[in-house]
């Protein structure tokens, strides 16, 4: 289950608005097909991993699917449990029950009585595979991560705002190919008037996979970018299911106080500013007691000079 979750990465974002499921197919412990859900959302996983395997194979064969088989019809392709029915494996082992209402349980119901042995797990990677789908269906938002780069004494620019580079080509290189995993970026309006910043994917390559660009503003949009007016309105952006907040200071303390936060990227680099502007504007702490215990580490590494580490919340 573990390895169909890492492949379920290939589905994000072009998948979107679906979720990015995948599947593997195992026979004799080998696996002998694998699929996720293309760009666009068609076809599903399913779909693409049972397509030309012979009915004799299947009937020994186990599907791995990060989440529940859809149950509902759709004119742009039938409903993946009833594709597994008439494939008839073995086995079906799901990382993730499906909270939306047009499925939720009714896809397994589907697969039991029609005699697949089923079972559900509730696994973490699938989980985390799944997380701007399952906040999307659970929460009414997108999944929320935070970006911030600074020099070792939490500053992300000189005093008068200057800022390239905090971090050395590697870590820029890494925060590009995160982009490429996000639905939206979204950055203050001040920052947006400062900087213009690009916010694209500039990985050759990937320079499709940019995403689209959000201003938290109280002006009117900027060309080429949607506006919102408060970090809650993210929920309203249509589609998107991972956000990828870049800052500045104030945007991201906007969020941070609104409890929109899932997942903290902190990208460090090796050097002291002193006098410069902070990472972060005021989170309206008064007791030191509320900061702990809201973050757990969730990935370390060295990205040449610089640190990357991630966080979620606990």
């Amino acid at each position: 289950m573990a390895a169909a979750a890492r492949l379920a990465l290939r589905a994000r974002p072009l998948a979107r608005p679906n979720p990015g499921v995948a599947v593997l197919v195992v026979h004799h412990e080998r696996v002998i097909a694998r699929g996720w859900t293309a760009a666009g959302g068609r076809p599903h996983a399913e779909a693409a991993a049972l397509a030309g395997l012979a009915p004799d194979i299947l009937a020994e064969a186990t599907l791995y699917v990060t989440l529940e088989p859809c149950a509902h019809q759709s004119p742009r392709g039938p409903a993946c449990a009833d594709l597994i029915v008439a494939a008839k494996p073995a086995r079906v082992v799901i990382g993730q029950r499906d909270p939306d209402p047009r499925t939720a349980g009714q896809g397994i119901a589907r697969l039991e009585t029609a005699g697949i042995a089923t079972t559900l797990l509730d696994d973490p990677a699938s989980a985390a595979s799944l997380a701007g789908f399952l906040t999307r269906q659970r929460a009414g938002r997108p999944w929320v991560t935070l970006k911030l780069a600074t020099s070792l004494d939490g500053c992300i620019a000189l005093a008068d705002g200057s800022s390239r580079w905090i971090t050395g080509e590697v870590a820029r290189a890494h925060v590009h190919a995160r982009r490429a995993q996000h639905d939206a970026i979204l950055v203050g309006g001040g920052t947006w008037r400062a900087d213009t910043p690009q916010l694209d994917v500039r990985l050759p390559g990937l320079e499709a996979r940019s995403p689209q660009r959000v201003v938290l503003t109280r002006g009117s949009a900027p060309e080429g970018a949607t506006a919102i007016r408060a970090p809650q309105d993210v929920a309203s952006l249509n589609g998107v299911l991972y956000c990828y907040v870049e800052g500045g200071a104030e945007t991201a303390a906007a969020f941070l106080t609104a409890d929109l936060v899932d997942e903290l990227h902190l990208y460090r680099a090796p050097i002291l500013i002193g006098d410069g502007r902070r990472s972060l504007g005021a989170l309206g702490l008064t007791n030191l007691a509320d900061a702990h215990g809201r973050w757990r580490l969730s990935e370390h590494r060295q990205l040449g000079s610089d640190t990357f580490t991630a966080y979620l919340r606990s």
